[in-house]
């Protein structure tokens, strides 16, 4: 028995000193299949911007405008007949931008505030090229919105509309979405193509046009001007890239001074070109001239493709809009167009475009 013991205790001190060591080379004991599958890492929580904060700071600067126009009924009698929109407060003095089309042939012009108190407005200026306008009020100190810049944009950025639709009492009405797409035109009732929008899915109802279209850092990126009425969530806001200069020079002149060519244009396109069998794949496209306007003056024609002005390359029409404007009436410039597959040069004056 004696010896079984000794035995049995120097057998479990070799195991003991083995289960201790590792000789070079040894592999690891495996894990077991329990321990081997690790625990998922907890989905990210995704929830959607809040935009109350954006409400509370933009909302007391979006105003409520009402019109009183004056229509001919049937048998050709005046009949006043009232309009309502929105607008929104850029400067503490009284100024507002708006759409055109909200105070067009208005006789007297309302304005009423988030806070509940009323002013007449009188039009500082219009500008049907861009639906764009500004009125005043006389009243100092008002809450103002902050203006950013449109051209900071992306598509699928979340944005927030502002404005009084329906005109229904309660102060203005906050809807959200997203920007659906950039640099979008259309062709407005009285055939005027607004270029340079932003399409966004944000409810635009009737009473909202000339309210702001705001992004999530509470500026006001954009004016809201259309809807598709064929269409689910698509409406269209004029940029501030666009309304900005247009607004100053309202204020400074009373109108805007643009300078002009006197051509009707769209972008060109691959598919288009093909459609039409042309040379080129991008440019502007006229698709008419001006009678007795610069372009006329100078021999182009509708079917050219503007393809160059002054040197730089031009690869659609808001391009050529903002490389024109940048010029004085006046300046001779030099267009470079594609007809029947040649390229051209001409040289034409700058005029004013016309406001008729």
């Amino acid at each position: 028995m004696k010896r079984l013991a000794a035995f049995a205790a120097l057998f479990l001190g070799i195991l003991v000193l083995a289960s201790c060591s590792r000789s070079p080379g040894a592999t690891p004991t495996p894990t077991t299949a329990a321990t081997a599958v690790s625990t998922p890492a907890p989905s990210p929580v995704v929830t959607l911007p809040s935009i109350t904060d954006v409400a509370e700071k933009v909302r007391p600067a979006v105003v409520s405008i009402v019109v009183q126009t004056l229509t001919t009924n049937f048998f050709l009698q005046p009949v006043p007949e009232e309009g309502a929109g929105s607008g929104v407060i850029f400067d503490s003095k009284g100024y507002i931008l708006t759409n055109n089309h909200v105070v067009e042939g208005a006789r007297q012009i309302s304005v009423n505030l988030s806070d509940g108190r009323s002013f007449d407005a009188s039009v500082v200026g219009r500008d049907p090229a861009t639906d764009l306008a500004v009125i005043k009020i006389s009243a100092d100190n008002l809450p103002t919105a902050h203006f950013g810049n449109s051209d900071n944009l992306r598509i699928g950025d979340w944005v927030i509309a502002i404005g009084n639709a329906f005109n229904l009492p309660g102060g203005p009405t906050v809807t959200a979405g997203v920007v659906g797409a950039l640099d979008r035109s259309i062709s407005e009732p009285n055939n005027v193509v607004l270029n340079d929008l932003i399409q966004t899915d944000a409810a635009i109802n009737p009473g909202n046009s000339g309210g702001p279209l705001v992004n999530l850092a509470g500026e006001v990126v954009g004016i809201n001007t259309a809807i598709e009425t064929g269409g689910t969530g698509i409406g269209f806001a004029v940029s501030t890239a666009t309304a900005q200069p247009v607004l100053e020079q309202l204020v400074a002149n009373g109108r805007v001074i643009w300078p002009w060519i006197g051509i009707q244009g769209q972008d060109l396109n691959p598919i288009l070109a093909d459609q039409l069998k042309l040379s080129v794949k991008e440019g502007v496209l006229v698709r008419g001239v001006q009678r007795a306007g610069p372009a006329d003056k100078a021999g182009m024609q509708a079917g050219d493709v503007i393809t160059g002005f002054e040197g730089t390359k031009i690869a659609d029409m808001r391009q050529l809009q903002d490389i024109i404007r940048k010029r004085k009436i006046g300046d001779k410039v030099n267009v470079t167009f594609v007809r029947n597959s040649k390229e051209q040069t001409v040289s034409l004056t700058l005029e004013e475009f016309p406001r008729s």
